[in-house]
């Protein structure tokens, strides 16, 4: 390649690197660079993941099954001050406790669903944008490996061209393997990126399915109080601990459900 010795010339590019380099050339430089960018953003997905992924630990656990045994019992206000730093860091703890909040203040079930699903959604984001990078690399990396091949073989006979066709077998082959070489390297690049992806994706897909089990869980108990409320006498008789006024105000039906938290 006629720029590999300029690129190898810099301080970071010795090495096995400037080898790769001087086979590769160009193309095989931002092979690298995107290996490295795709090396980064990984661990910080596994980083992110480790500290901020939405995680449905013992204690929430617990409180959703207090939540379906005696809803009067979960009192998220309480819940909020006797938790620590890690479970405030967990967005599944915040929405277990907003959604709780919002169905004991009798906010309209609507609302609850579309602040849910927001909340949700948001929860998700911060993961979505490491993937696209790393789905993104791997569907370039081929690509640029094709590029740098077709470069390689134009460059080969090109000099063979100059010579009016008296380069050897030796020299042509040997144009032709190091020009190959960035297609081996976009493919070593492409492949584990690539599998990558699709755990990750994997990985979002279940704490979606997580997310989501866990609000239509809440929102249902909320859904039964309604339907148990609307065969109650009317208000005023004893025993009676919610009109049927204030039963309707809450805008919960016994059919709806909470079908996607996060969209």
């Amino acid at each position: 390649m006629s720029d590999a010795a300029d690129l190898a010339s810099f301080p970071f590019m010795q090495g096995p690197i400037a080898q790769l380099v001087e086979m590769g050339g160009p193309v095989m430089v931002v092979l690298i660079v995107l290996a490295i960018l795709g090396l980064v953003t990984f661990f910080y997905l596994m980083l992110s993941g480790t500290l901020y992924a939405p995680r449905l630990n013992r204690n929430l656990k617990q409180t959703l099954q207090r939540w379906r045994d005696n809803p009067g019992s979960v009192e998220p206000g309480h819940l909020r001050g006797q938790a620590g730093l890690w479970e405030r860091m967990n967005p599944m703890f915040h929405l277990v406790t907003d959604t709780i909040e919002a169905c004991k203040k009798r906010v309209d079930g609507h609302q609850v669903r579309e602040t849910a699903a927001r909340d949700a959604q948001h929860a998700l984001e911060p993961f979505e944008a490491p993937l696209k990078i790393i789905e993104v690399i791997a569907a370039l990396a081929p690509l640029l490996g094709l590029l740098g091949t077709v470069m390689g073989m134009m460059e080969a006979f090109n000099a063979m061209a100059a010579t009016e066709g008296r380069a050897n077998a030796a020299q042509l082959s040997g144009g032709i393997y190091e020009a190959l070489t960035t297609t081996a390297a976009g493919l070593m690049v492409a492949i584990p990126f690539a599998a990558l992806a699709a755990w990750i994706e994997f990985r979002l897909r279940r704490l979606h399915k997580t997310i989501n089990s866990t609000l239509v869980s809440i929102l249902n108990v909320t859904d039964n109080n309604r339907s148990v409320e609307e065969t109650l006498p009317q208000a005023g008789e004893a025993g009676t601990n919610w009109s049927r006024e204030q039963a309707e105000g809450q805008g919960f039906t016994g059919k709806q459900r909470f079908a996607h938290a996060a969209g």
